[in-house]
């Protein structure tokens, strides 16, 4: 005798085959986990990708470097990463590996000073002790920032240590200035006023380093082989970072959820300082996510000038698919 299944169990039962049918993707983390990626996992708890028939698994990284290393391996399929490590990349070791889409279109480079110590702009770091992390890609960039405004490294006393160590030098006066990511300016202010201090944040792209800084990028692999898979991330994703510009309270609960030793408020602190590179006059003028030619090229020339790269070695329009980019 046949039975009529209800509406629930057939609910169930589409639901299931649906989750069963969801097409996997490994997102690579450039870093550890924060409001700086709250996209990606914006995009799991608000089901963005899920929408789009996506079930994602997260990688944390460390480091731009070994992202592009695990992309380039097949390990990851799509993640984020620095787009001039991209390039360096493709001159030294050719690897198979494209950018998709912008997600910073502008660096997140920066002198951090204590506001009444005398540093306002670019040049009064001359003469200062500058601290800054081993590992940063800002340490490429600083000649280079320097140098347009008439300085070399050799007019700082420059310092190098840890990254969590950066915020108490400049609050006890061991270090004048450091150098650090816009996206810690929440974090350097909460130090700063704990102290009774003020920041003093000079982004480095005020001083005219333009260029593309954190992109998505994609192994070639994933795009050959499963190019639908990765017309619809881009769509998720770009959808994500909306979502987070528009509700970023809602967007830090929902990093929390999945990473609950990230405090809520420090998630949205982070949020708060990302947006500025996403959500900017570039974007205003160019569209989200755009690879804007000329800025493109501008980025690689200023990537070639720092790595010491034969500027004829990579041909930028090369490295770069738009075509996911588009409805």
């Amino acid at each position: 005798m046949s039975k009529t299944l209800s509406a629930a169990t057939v609910a169930a039962l589409l639901t299931a085959g649906s989750a069963a049918a969801a097409d996997k993707v490994v997102f690579q983390l450039d870093w550890l986990p924060g409001g700086d990626k709250a996209p990606i996992y914006v995009c799991i708890d608000k089901g963005f990708c899920a929408d789009e028939g996506i079930e994602v698994a997260i990688e944390p990284g460390r480091g731009s470097t070994e992202a592009i290393t695990r992309l380039a391996a097949g390990t990851s399929d799509v993640g984020s990463a620095d787009i001039g490590a991209l390039m360096a990349a493709k001159v030294t070791e050719k690897v198979g590996i494209t950018a998709i889409m912008s997600i910073f279109n502008k660096g997140p480079h920066a002198f951090f000073a204590i506001k009444g110590t005398g540093v306002t702009k670019i040049e009064d770091v001359k003469g200062k002790q500058v601290a800054t992390s081993p590992f940063t890609s800002s340490n490429v960039f600083l000649p280079l920032v320097l140098a347009d405004k008439g300085m070399t490294e050799a007019d700082i006393t420059l310092t190098k240590a840890d990254p969590g160590a950066l915020g108490p030098m400049l609050m006890t006066g061991a270090s004048e200035v450091i150098i650090a990511w816009m996206t810690n300016v929440s974090v350097f202010t909460k130090q700063a006023a704990s102290a009774g201090k003020e920041l003093e944040v000079l982004p480095w792209y005020s001083a005219g380093l333009d260029l593309y800084s954190a992109s998505l990028l994609a192994s070639d692999k994933f795009i050959t082989e499963r190019p639908d898979v990765a017309k619809r991330f881009v769509k998720a994703f770009k959808k994500s970072l909306e979502y987070v510009k528009s509700n970023p309270d809602e967007s830090a609960v929902a990093v929390n959820k999945i990473v609950p030793e990230l405090s809520v408020d420090d998630v949205k602190g982070a949020i708060m300082d990302t947006l500025i590179l996403e959500f900017n006059d570039v974007t205003d003028k160019d569209g989200l996510g755009v690879f804007e030619t000329a800025r493109l090229a501008e980025t690689w020339k200023r990537v070639s000038a720092a790595q010491k790269l034969e500027p004829a070695a990579l041909d930028p329009e090369a490295m770069v698919n738009r075509s996911f980019l588009a409805e």
